[in-house]
């Protein structure tokens, strides 16, 4: 049983309530249309964690971690070699990498056999008898606790419709995508000291098994016991139909793209997800009692591109159809080939300059990195001159246009399904010198990211680190060879 006081909350949607037995245009599949043995089933979308993200050679199966069949979730566990990352600190990997359940990317894929859920029956009963009437762990349920002598319980029922997937911080069977703390400038927060603002069971997503197979987003998930419980200092209340509605402590924020996940992308308006999944305005903070306004002309159905923020985490939700769009680990490849084999040179040491290869790692810069100045622009190879340490440990002056800044090694950002086009990799991200393309560099740098209980900051996508300067991204100046 989850108790009030943590973001552990959910219910129905009030419109699931209102038609229990109608969801969306869902028609019953029948056993003959699931993927048959040997081929591959239906992809609903992708997760990927900002700031955390996967980098290697080729993508299989495996490496993408594909959710599909009931106990995926256990086979994933039991295969920690899945995956299977490059350990460092550049380009957002998981601090100790990539295992099982826990990961930087996700795909969800339909099951075998449906494990969606839907509302059925409301019971009015008193408090005390609240955990006899959840007792039965077979029972999906959600609680809301209105007073110590009176509680509301939803019970829902089998739907043959929907695949459910839950994403939170526990490490439980039930949690489909494990999800940690992702602190600014990458990696995960770790350790025992490392208080995490992720709920155990942060939100859960229903995915349609028929075409067009929309995805659909709620707060909290179910616990081990198949229930949500929200307490009595829970943020929630009676909808006008008469029905419940409510939100987790420390919120479920969503953010559509304006014009899709495409060249022509801007960020959209955050909002907040209830655990009916129904669309809010944000909270004055994370965690306050008063909700925002019902913005009655919005959904909770996901969008390629849409972003979900578990208040220590940020998702990218990515379609099938957008990845398609998006540059493949092939094309990332060529780039920095076709890159390198313009020989560019540092302006003053003149030797030849080369992106490594991301199969070598990233422990430490190759003797051939580019590094840059992250406030000019301008690509040099390393050396130990101009430092201006009056200014900061890391300030460098530019000898060639005197600009001082911080003077940072290039790397080629390695998640495509990051980026909004296949362009050549002609930006950096200041200050920590991840290289996109122009269009990925600029919508990143535009986007508010939600950071502690009300601010907002840009970060670099590949490893999380709050971007700095009048626009958060530098284009790159090389010097081409002199022969």
């Amino acid at each position: 049983m989850v108790l009030e006081g943590n973001p552990e909350v959910g219910s129905p949607r009030t419109s699931d309530l209102q038609h229990p037995g109608n969801q969306g245009s869902c028609v019953l599949s029948s056993p003959g249309e699931d993927a048959q043995p040997g081929e591959e089933p239906i992809k609903y979308g992708e997760l990927i964690v900002l700031g955390c993200c996967e980098e290697g050679g080729e993508e299989t199966k495996a490496q993408r971690g594909e959710v599909a069949g009931p106990r995926a979730h256990i086979s994933l566990f039991l295969q920690p070699f899945l995956l299977n990352p490059l350990i460092h600190s550049y380009n957002g990997c998981l601090a100790n990498g990539d295992k099982g359940r826990r990961r930087s990317r996700l795909a969800l894929s339909r099951r075998p056999h449906a494990n969606g859920v839907k509302p059925d029956v409301i019971h009015h009963i008193s408090t005390p008898l609240v955990s006899k009437a959840l007792s039965n762990r077979g029972q999906h349920s959600i609680s809301y606790t209105l007073s110590r002598s009176h509680s509301v319980i939803v019970e829902y029922t089998h739907d043959s419709d929907t695949d459910m997937f839950q994403i939170g911080r526990s490490t439980e069977n039930m949690i489909d995508f494990v999800v940690t703390d992702t602190s600014p400038g990458g990696g995960a927060a770790e350790g025992p000291s490392a208080q995490s603002t992720i709920s155990r069971y942060a939100c859960r997503i229903l995915c349609d098994r028929r075409p067009p197979y929309t995805a659909r987003i709620y707060a909290a998930g179910f616990d081990a016991s198949s229930n949500i419980f929200l307490g009595e200092r829970a943020a929630k209340w009676r909808t006008p139909d008469g029905l419940m509605d409510g939100l987790t402590t420390n919120g479920v924020l969503v953010m559509h793209p304006a014009g899709g996940f495409s060249e022509d992308s801007a960020p959209g308006v955050w909002r907040e997800i209830s655990v009916c999944g129904n669309v809010y305005t944000l909270r004055d903070s994370r965690s306050a009692q008063q909700r925002g306004k019902l913005v009655e002309n919005e959904s909770n159905v996901l969008q390629d591109g849409s972003l979900i923020d578990l208040c220590g985490a940020t998702l990218l939700w990515r379609t099938p159809a957008g990845l398609l769009r998006a540059p493949t680990l092939k094309q990332l490849e060529a780039q920095r080939q076709e890159a390198n084999a313009a020989r560019p040179q540092c302006p003053v040491g003149l030797s030849t300059l080369a992106f490594p290869s991301p199969a070598r790692g990233r422990t430490a810069p190759d003797k051939q990195q580019p590094w840059v100045y992250v406030r000019c622009g301008h690509v040099h190879g390393y050396h130990g001159w101009g430092c201006r340490r009056e200014r900061g440990p890391q300030e460098r002056e530019c000898p060639l246009c005197r600009l001082v800044g911080p003077y940072v090694p290039l790397w080629l950002g390695q998640e495509a399904g990051l980026c909004l086009d296949p362009g050549p990799p002609s930006h950096a991200f200041a200050p920590c010198g991840h290289v996109c393309s122009e269009k990925t560099a600029r919508y990143w740098a535009q986007t508010p990211l939600p950071h502690g209980t009300h601010a907002f900051h840009a970060a670099c996508p590949f490893c999380g680190a709050w971007l700095t300067g009048e626009h958060g991204c530098v284009r790159l100046i090389f010097q081409g060879p002199l022969d």
